[in-house]
């Protein structure tokens, strides 16, 4: 049994929640948003709960296991973005690195010799004060990936600390060669 697929999904005020077959709708200030159900498990709804169980086919087969669990954390997710969103913010480190959103783009100048452009995804809100950067939306994958996909453009390296990180990264800095031999001989 797993232990996160039991626990009953609370389901709050104001948010609409419709289950068509292996499909979810979860409606609410925020948005909407759909997903398929894993095949393997069934949706039902008692009065404000939503429960994800397996289907009964005998025995717990491995993967209706593993994905029990994920499935339930997932609409979970579903309904917590469509009440309150998600945010990820980055910090910019770097002299002459900067970042700007014009339209459904997003472009970064992080030390390339062009800058780099992403297209915004549907749902995603980003914003860039000074060297921070803010992505919201409702649905936690997409802005996720975009956050890890800003990242990517440049990581912080570990001996100057420049490049692209999240708010609460901790990069563990590296000493250089210098320092290292200076430290060494002594």
């Amino acid at each position: 049994m797993s232990r996160i697929g039991r626990k009953p999904i609370e389901i709050p005020e104001g948010v609409k929640v419709l289950i068509q077959g292996q499909r979810i709708v979860v409606e609410g200030v925020k948005g909407k948003l759909e997903k398929e159900v894993h095949p393997d498990l069934v949706l039902s709804q008692e009065g404000n709960k939503l429960f994800l169980l397996p289907r009964e086919t005998g025995e717990l087969l491995k993967t209706t296991r593993s994905v029990w669990g994920t499935f339930r954390q997932i609409i979970f997710n579903m309904i917590e973005g469509v009440t309150k969103g998600f945010e990820k913010k980055l910090i910019i480190e770097g002299v002459g690195y900067r970042a700007a959103v014009s339209g459904d783009k997003f472009t970064a100048e992080v030390g390339h010799t062009n800058p780099s452009e992403l297209k915004i995804p549907e749902g995603v809100q980003v914003t860039v004060e000074k060297s921070i950067i803010s992505v919201k939306g409702q649905d936690k994958e997409i802005v996720g990936q975009f956050a890890a996909s800003v990242r990517a453009f440049r990581e912080v390296e570990p001996y100057k600390g420049k490049g692209i990180k999240y708010d609460k990264e901790v990069v563990k800095r590296k000493l250089g060669k210098r320092a290292a031999t200076t430290t060494a001989g002594a």
